[in-house]
């Protein structure tokens, strides 16, 4: 602890490591961000007020030094794991960006590590706390049982280099956004994936895919349709939930919801505030890092959307057949 402050070591300062250093110097009074790690360190961190923040160009480095006590991972998912094996060899809290991992297999090998050392694992699902998500969420009971869900996640097609494509195992739209989708059942419905069918445009790791439809049933028996897209165009992020009592209408892009209820047909339209959800996903980590409490989003909640994901691409290589979500321990 650097004080009262716990010092942070960011692994990947890359486009979307860079807002995790931002908040992290400027908006979190709890931390300092003593040290970064990326594969040019000659290239320092060009971020006003990080004059003092050590970089290094290796992960192991980076995770031994002294004044950094926990471990933020901003970079392609299929370095995780070895970054999380060293981390919880050194009893560092983790904080991993989604996916957790490329693999089922990773995924769990990762919480098993963390798991076993009594390490703090949290994953990054950063879209749990959009206010527009988390007002969702609190409509659940007013629900009731939970029916259909069905949403849209869609965002636009960027030209990336062949070492980002390798980054995710040559898998592509599923796990690079549609895995907050996959999370998103988990979370708003508490229920688990059972079964899937998912078609795609392409099938990794030949290509990676740019568009998935997903049919998905919960345990509870939720009926969930997804479509993942990236496109020529806007972003778009929408979603509808029918339970037996009421249904409601989700726009997390346009930050909009529209709620009824069976009874007596009443509406509500609502206008949400914008969220800063790295800001408040960094927060909620090192919160309960400081009060050694459960982390919000675990590492197995991580795991789980890399699980449904793996189903999703099993079925896609068969042509769209249903295969049961495997939820191994």
């Amino acid at each position: 602890m650097n004080g009262n402050r716990i010092g942070v070591g960011l692994v990947g300062v890359g486009r979307h490591g860079a807002r995790y250093a931002q908040h992290l110097v400027h908006d979190l009074p709890m931390a300092s961000l003593q040290a970064v790690c990326r594969r040019h360190p000659e290239q320092g961190l060009q971020l006003p007020g990080a004059d003092s923040v050590r970089v290094y160009g290796e992960a192991q480095a980076l995770i031994a030094d002294p004044s950094v006590d926990v471990i933020v991972v901003v970079t392609p998912p299929l370095y995780a794991l070895e970054i999380c094996r060293l981390a919880v060899q050194a009893r560092k809290p983790l904080l991993i960006e989604k996916p957790l991992a490329t693999t089922a297999v990773d995924a769990r090998t990762m919480v098993a590590l963390a798991y076993d050392a009594g390490t703090p694992l949290m994953t990054a699902q950063t879209l749990r706390f959009d206010r527009t998500i988390q007002h969702l969420k609190s409509l659940q009971a007013s629900l009731g049982r939970s029916q259909t869900f069905d949403a849209v996640f869609q965002i636009e097609i960027r030209n990336t280099a062949l070492d980002h494509v390798a980054g995710y195992g040559n898998r592509g739209a599923l796990v690079e956004i549609g895995v907050h989708m996959l999370d998103l059942v988990r979370f708003l419905t508490g229920e688990e994936a059972e079964t899937v069918c998912c078609t795609m445009d392409h099938s990794p790791p030949i290509a990676p895919e740019r568009t998935a439809s997903i049919q998905l049933t919960t345990t509870g028996g939720t009926v969930c349709r997804i479509d993942i897209r990236r496109v020529v165009g806007e972003r778009a992020g929408r979603a509808v939930w029918v339970g037996s009592q009421g249904r409601v209408e989700a726009d997390w892009m346009r930050r909009r919801i529209h709620h009824e209820t069976g009874a007596g047909g009443k509406t509500w339209d609502i206008d949400i505030p914008p969220s800063l959800t790295v800001l408040d996903t960094l927060s909620a980590f090192l919160q309960a890092v400081n009060a050694g409490t459960p982390m919000p989003i675990t590492g197995e909640d991580g795991c789980r959307a890399v699980e449904i994901a793996e189903a999703c691409y099993q079925s896609a290589q068969l042509g769209g057949a249903l295969v049961s979500v495997d939820r191994e321990a």
